[in-house]
């Protein structure tokens, strides 16, 4: 196995007689983000990849020793805590001396999401949108490797979504993020890498984006698209396409 990914080999997961994936093989590029897009169980993998669940049979390599930090669906908050308190969990030493600085930065972050004001607000007075930015800022202020996100902007509108977007891609730089999205143009912005399919399972095909990442306060249209890929499996053996795509090497 490669140093710099990730692999995720003929995993598999069940809930009693529902599967979920019975042979998901993938790979990971460390220090970059990739976007996953697929009809169901994306949830269930992110938790697998954070320890929050077991999987069932098959093998995860690359994650030993990697700090992991998890924005999930819901933003799971202390609701008795303040926001900046909330924020402040994820600091899981403090370095003394340096407590003020944290502290401005802290704040100088929660402006640049749209936050300003609502520190030492309770969490349970804040609407769905801003508890998201919350919970966003919780998790990238955590020192952790591996980032995984479970649909991060659910919920804003385009104007907060641009700015949450530019603070994950500022913030999370040449660190490992694995992003689940539903929309293309969230993938399109944030991934260096995006997995698009039908099913997540058997062997996926991970396509890399031929762009540099921009601004994202740019218009809409300014975006540039990419490929998006697709798993193919003919007669049980996959079908790959070649420009750019990483393949799987499990044995």
């Amino acid at each position: 196995m490669r140093e710099d990914t990730i692999e995720i080999c003929h995993l598999k997961k069940a809930y009693g007689e529902h599967v979920i994936f019975s042979n998901l093989t993938m790979k990971l590029k460390k220090g970059a983000v990739t976007c996953l897009m697929a009809p169901s169980g994306k949830t269930t993998l992110l938790r697998i990849l954070a320890g929050l669940e077991q999987a069932d049979g098959g093998k995860i390599g690359g994650l030993e020793a990697l700090r992991k930090s998890m924005v999930f669906q819901e933003p799971r908050l202390a609701e008795e805590l303040t926001a900046a308190a909330n924020i402040q969990l994820a600091i899981r030493r403090r370095m003394f001396g340096k407590e003020k600085r944290s502290s401005r930065y802290l704040v100088e972050e929660m402006e640049e999401l749209g936050l300003s004001g609502c520190e030492n607000q309770a969490v349970s007075e804040l609407s769905g949108g801003m508890r998201q930015r919350v919970a966003v800022l919780r998790a990238m202020r955590m020192d952790a490797d591996f980032l995984l996100l479970d649909e991060p902007f659910r919920g804003l509108d385009a104007g907060t979504k641009k700015k949450t977007m530019n603070y994950i891609r500022r913030k999370g730089k040449e660190k490992t993020m694995l992003l689940v999205t539903h929309d293309l143009e969230e993938a399109e912005a944030m991934g260096d890498w995006i997995c698009t399919c039908s099913r997540l399972d058997g062997i996926l095909e991970i396509k890399k984006q031929q762009k540099q990442h921009r601004n994202l306060k740019r218009k809409e249209t300014d975006f540039l698209c990419c490929f998006c890929c697709e798993s193919a499996v003919t007669a049980g053996h996959p079908v790959w396409k070649q420009s750019g795509a990483v393949r799987p090497s499990c044995r």
